[in-house]
């Protein structure tokens, strides 16, 4: 039988009669189906109100309730806690590289900022002759003088190969970059300023008007995604419906993972990497899956978030920082996303 063996000697599980004395296995693994044990009974009545609020009681307030009602959604509002919700989707996505592996990183913003413009440009270009300049191109590379599109904006028109970029360029970067940091054996402070850098030089990209990225500017002036107006009533509630799916479902996937085998493996890592070790397993794997992962994650809420440099910018992984940290980081609690709500309520208020 398999039981947990803390640092301290301590032995976490269920004990289980077994010949020749008393076995512990995991409490996790005792009874009943083991998605039905990735939260509490409390957790679960929470989950279940937060999917009610968010998928039937946000809509109806919003589109069946009339604005001068005194409970009625406004717009601004929906958008404000849509931005919200991105954000604390990035919470999420720190607190399984830091809060449980103990990796610091200071370059989540690049994944958030990559996921953003990818996205941004299918939008851009969705956009067709309404623009200022009622050209094939997006009016800041008119106004720049670009005459066609950079080769890395190529089939950017469909929304399947964007939705792609969304999810494969922030986790290549993410792969490649940490499987050299990590086999290098680069972590704590050394780790988070060479994050930082890539942020920085990043930043630098973005922010230039030759990249095809809308320098300072970013992108603007959207209209329509897959063929519905982005100002729609019910466009708006629709992409807010996703992104409040995202966010839950990267809750329960987070939890997943903290709950099971890797989850311990991980928070090993962060207690005492080189006991890993000499446990037999290698920490790189380990590292690089949940890096990877959590940069996917960052690159999924910055395509449903704001789309300009901005987001890049080397206040924003500091800020996602503040959100975890503000919220009490750990996974068993849906705390970062406090964090998240906290600090956009404050900036948009």
């Amino acid at each position: 039988m398999r039981f947990f063996l803390h640092a301290d000697g301590r032995r976490e599980g269920l004990g289980v009669s077994v010949p020749g004395g008393t076995a512990f296995v995991p409490v996790i693994a005792a009874g009943g189906p083991r998605f039905a044990r990735l939260l509490p009974v409390k957790g679960w009545l929470f989950y279940v109100g937060a999917a009610l609020v968010l998928f039937v009681a946000f809509p109806v307030l919003n589109l069946a309730v009339p604005p001068g009602d005194v409970l009625h959604l406004s717009d601004y509002t929906v958008t404000l806690i849509g931005k919200i919700m991105c954000y604390a989707i990035v919470a999420l996505a720190m607190d399984l590289i830091w809060g449980y592996t103990g990796i610091l990183s200071l370059g989540h913003g690049v994944f958030f900022a990559l996921g953003g413009y990818a996205m941004g440009m299918y939008l851009m270009r969705s956009i067709g002759h309404e623009g200022v300049y009622q050209s094939d191109l997006p009016d800041f590379m008119v106004f720049l003088d670009w005459k066609a599109y950079p080769w890395y904006w190529s089939f950017t028109d469909h929304f399947w190969f964007a939705a792609l970029l969304v999810v494969l360029v922030p986790g290549l970067l993410a792969f490649v970059f940490g499987y050299f940091a990590f086999r290098s054996r680069i972590k704590g402070v050394y780790f988070s300023i060479i994050t930082q850098a890539m942020t920085y030089a990043f930043m630098l990209l973005f922010f230039r008007n030759d990249t095809g990225f809308g320098g300072n500017n970013g992108f603007t002036d959207f209209k329509r995604i897959l063929g519905f107006s982005v100002t729609a009533p019910q466009t708006r509630m629709a992409l807010f419906v996703l992104t409040g799916a995202a966010l839950l479902g990267f809750l329960l996937l987070g939890r997943w993972i903290v709950t099971s085998k890797l989850g311990r493996v991980l928070t090993a890592i962060r207690d005492a990497e080189t006991r890993v070790m000499f446990s037999g397993y290698n920490p790189l794997y380990f590292k690089l899956f949940i890096w990877t992962l959590s940069a996917v994650i960052c690159g999924i809420a910055g395509a449903s978030g704001p789309r300009s440099a901005d987001a890049a910018r080397c206040s924003g992984p500091c800020s996602a920082r503040l959100w975890s940290i503000s919220g009490r980081a750990g996974l068993p609690r849906p705390c970062p996303s406090t964090g998240s709500f906290c600090w956009a309520s404050c900036s948009s208020w």
